[in-house]
């Protein structure tokens, strides 16, 4: 079954500053010293505009506080202004703010958007929820569903607009959009290798998320090309309560080290550790995925990747609008960067014995 949810994105309703004649394009064009049809590419978000034409181009607007005509638009080039997006699991993090990206990229280029949130992942589902939204009429459409069993039901699915997909772990093309989280889990590992622990276990996600397959490679790749043994991963959910679960196994494999495969796992997991008297990072350090804001408010501050899951959501709409103008932009995958902070340090001198659990304390 699939539910909707319909998000409309409206520019703000500025007075013209000559009340007697709403300002026209020519009068933007004229200000920042360009053609009218380079102001139509900047407001629609055309991606072969440099940067300080744009720049240029947005200061006009908001010194002449120019506001489109969407019904007339409309009509000029036979589109609806409205953007579909498919959607499945925004409880997580980078999803959920990804489509903020989303939204906000299709606002600024004068789209709506309309919603649709999967509930089940099969094929018949898929194509309800894109039947659905062409039955919208919509321009173009953002699949925000990074799981295999999306990617494998969109597959051979005829769409009558354009259609660009969240595919983590796949190479860079035209209708896909990505950060480059294999790298980033490969920073991850490669920093702890990097001051001093001998190998680095895994708390990988859930099976069946392209993000679980894109982390467990890139782990693999930096432990395999140090020439390091990889212990056998273990399963987590995306969540705190699975960090904290998998306390024991962390415990019981003597690992000073642990990439966790996001933020909220590695916060379960040091509230674990912490209760069972192992030290992070004096005795276990720690790396998370994600950076999401809290993270630097975990007691030690977590030292994790970063991805600009916003920007993400900005270069699909950007990706979108150009396939929908015929063109295509083959960017490269959005880098991650490493953030370190205090819940990694070097390894304990006796690093070879593991750590001893202790009786958890009991809670307040």
């Amino acid at each position: 079954m699939t539910g909707t949810t319909h998000r409309r994105t409206s520019e703000p309703a500025d007075r013209p500053t000559d009340p007697a004649r709403a300002p026209r394009m020519a009068d933007v064009a004229r200000l920042a010293g360009v053609s009218p049809q380079t102001v139509s590419r900047v407001i629609n978000g055309h991606p072969n505009v440099s940067a300080e034409v744009r720049e240029r181009v947005q200061q006009a607007v908001v010194a002449l506080r120019y506001r489109r005509n969407p019904a007339a638009r409309s009509l000029a080039t036979r589109r609806t202004m409205s953007l579909g997006v498919v959607t499945y699991g925004l409880a997580q993090h980078g999803p959920s703010v990804a489509l903020t990206g989303i939204a906000d990229a299709a606002r600024q280029a004068g789209y709506t958007t309309n919603l649709v949130g999967l509930v089940e992942l099969d094929r018949a589902a898929l194509r309800r929820a894109l039947g659905h939204l062409m039955d919208d009429y919509v321009d173009g459409i953002v699949l925000l569903a990074p799981v295999d069993d999306a990617v494998h039901a969109v597959a051979g699915l005829h769409t009558e607009v354009p259609l660009v997909i969240f595919e983590p772990g796949a190479p860079p093309r035209p209708a896909g959009f990505a950060a480059h989280e294999v790298l980033g889990a490969r920073l991850a590992t490669q920093h702890l290798l990097d001051i001093g622990h001998e190998t680095v276990l895994h708390l990988s996600g859930p099976a069946g998320w392209l993000a679980t397959t894109a982390r467990i490679r890139g782990w693999r790749e930096a432990l395999s090309d140090a020439g390091r043994h990889a212990p056998a991963p273990v399963a987590t959910s995306w969540t705190a309560a699975s960090g904290f679960e998998a306390v024991d196994r962390v415990i019981a494999s003597g690992s000073t080290a642990v990439f966790a495969a996001n933020d909220q796992t590695a916060l379960g997991l040091i509230r674990g550790l912490t209760e069972h008297g192992v030290r992070v990072p004096e005795d276990v350090s720690v790396v998370g995925f994600d950076d999401f804001p809290e993270s630097e408010y975990f007691s030690p501050p977590l030292t994790t990747v970063r991805v600009d899951f916003a920007a993400l959501g900005r270069l699909a709409v950007r990706k979108l609008l150009a396939l929908i103008e015929g063109e295509e932009v083959s960017d490269p995958l959005t880098p991650p960067t490493l953030v370190v902070r205090a819940s990694t340090g070097t390894p304990p001198a006796t690093s070879s014995t593991p750590p001893i659990p202790t009786t958890p304390k009991e809670n307040p």
